[in-house]
């Protein structure tokens, strides 16, 4: 068994500006475990978003290295990244909208997520394990933020995907649908999926099993 599903070695990126280059994360070295809930904790600003895009290979860095799995990314072209994103990699977007097919139904989402990573979606199966038994014929309109988040990871495990990392999940949430979230997030964690979460949320942050913590692109000490 693979010990840590995602690696980053001297991580660095930098994005130029008129004013000239700004260094958003500097450096930076961590290993994701292969099991359980790892957080990136921080300010606004402290580069955690821009690592959470580099960790899904979204984003290339301008220095240093990322694996997956064991296997070096550096090299590989654009459509073999994308290729890897959407077999092994899940990322969820903060804005709950964002994640979802708006005019498809709960079962035609988690379906569609499946079917975009080769797989086939256990509808009942996921909806039973995010505590939504009998929604899979709801529009997603009617759904609440916090339940439609949830669904959002749902179709992170209608893929199968290798890993999942989310955006400041909980932030656009109102208290009670922020729960829903974290429950989900706990249950993920206790089931050995491996989770990545970029967050300020001081509740998210408390059920971390890794945290990592960052101040102005550079990992604390």
């Amino acid at each position: 068994m693979v010990e840590h599903v995602l690696r980053l070695r001297e991580v660095g990126v930098d994005y130029r500006t008129p004013a000239g280059a700004v260094t958003a994360v500097s450096d930076v070295t961590l290993d994701v475990p292969a099991t359980g809930l790892t957080v990136l904790a921080g300010p606004s600003g402290s580069g955690k978003s821009t690592l959470l895009r580099v960790l899904s290979l979204v984003e290339r860095p301008t220095r240093g290295g990322v694996e997956l799995r064991g296997m070096g990314t550096a090299r590989l072209s654009s459509r073999a990244r994308r290729e890897l994103r959407r077999r092994d990699i899940a990322l969820v977007f903060q804005h709950p909208a964002d994640n979802l097919i708006g005019h498809l139904d709960v079962g035609d989402n988690l379906r569609a997520a499946a079917q975009a990573a080769g797989r086939v979606a256990r509808v009942e199966e996921v909806l039973e394990r995010l505590g939504l038994p009998g929604t899979a014929t709801w529009k997603v309109s009617a759904m609440s933020g916090g339940q439609q988040q949830r669904l959002a990871f749902g179709c992170a495990l209608a893929r199968q995907a290798t890993v999942v990392l989310a955006d400041e999940p909980t932030s656009q949430l109102d208290a009670s649908s922020a729960d829903l979230v974290l429950e989900t997030l706990a249950d993920l964690a206790r089931r050995g999926v491996p989770v990545v979460v970029a967050s300020h949320d001081p509740r998210l942050i408390a059920l971390a099993d890794t945290r990592f913590d960052l101040r102005n692109g550079v990992l604390a000490a």
